[in-house]
């Protein structure tokens, strides 16, 4: 079990908020932490019911989960989930920002609504900083932490991604950003990644290794598709107390397959 010290000295779980954890790869990124023994808050954008399912189940097996209503790319909200962490679990370890809105089917820019511009640039780049923001004061306070972003396969490079324009640009912005906070917060005992998943497709999304093995569909070069569990076991890692020495890295996790250029994106 993740552990850190209390003020009186006695061990206590340590908590995770993780952002778009009630389902896909945050849902898979959640159940890890889970399992490792973190106090878990996940939020989600409409999710209710699935909300209300994962809550259930996490109380079933004795983990402690708090599922909360919360849009990422909203200030107002953000606070309000981020406060309702603090009074639950305290100041969280880590926060794992796996919101964010793609962009489907491909459109040009000049035709992209300007509200859905907006929506995405808000989701994925405004809510990284917004979280972040919030929380490293009190991370600094605590001690350190853990703050772990996603990006995409290949973004490292700045690729053109046609008919995606607006969704790269705001994960490219989230790239930027991570490493200047990985600068910055160093000396307070906080580590800044990214982690940039390839190609991994519903129901694997969710899902485990062993049964990415089962099937050739989406297979990456390394002979299997991904799974949750691949970004997860990464996350996990990164979270450690002994990988800090690990920050401001941009991490793929794409078995090989360059999802962009191979038109797969």
């Amino acid at each position: 079990m993740d552990e850190r010290s209390a003020g009186d000295g006695v061990r206590e779980p340590r908590s995770a908020l993780v952002t778009g954890g009630v389902s896909g790869l945050g849902r898979a990124v959640a159940e890890r932490l889970l399992s490792a023994g973190y106090r878990v808050t996940v939020t989600h954008r409409n999710s209710h019911a699935k909300a209300e399912a994962f809550a259930a189940a996490a109380r079933a097996r004795g983990q402690e989960l708090l599922a909360l209503a919360a849009d990422a790319g909203d200030e107002t909200a953000v606070r309000a989930s981020v406060a309702a962490h603090l009074s639950r679990y305290g100041v969280p370890w880590a926060l794992v920002h796996a919101a964010g809105p793609f962009l489907s089917p491909r459109t040009p820019f000049a035709d992209v609504e300007m509200a859905k511009l907006r929506e995405i640039v808000d989701g994925n780049l405004w809510s990284a900083m917004v979280h972040a923001q919030v929380l490293l004061k009190d991370m600094r306070a605590s001690g350190g932490g853990r703050l772990v972003f996603f990006g995409f396969d290949e973004a490292a490079q700045l690729p053109a991604w046609p008919g995606r324009a607006v969704y790269a640009a705001a994960k490219s912005g989230v790239l930027s950003l991570a490493k200047s906070l990985a600068e910055e917060e160093a000396p307070h005992g906080i580590t800044v990644n990214v982690v940039c998943p390839g190609d991994i497709r519903r129901p694997l999304k969710e899902g485990a290794i062993a049964e990415a093995r089962r099937t050739r569909e989406g297979a990456a070069p390394i002979g299997r598709p991904g799974s949750g569990e691949d970004i997860a076991r990464v996350v996990t890692f990164l979270l450690e107390e002994d990988s800090d020495f690990l920050t401001g890295n941009i991490i793929a996790v794409d078995g090989g397959l360059d999802v962009i250029h191979r038109g797969r994106g």
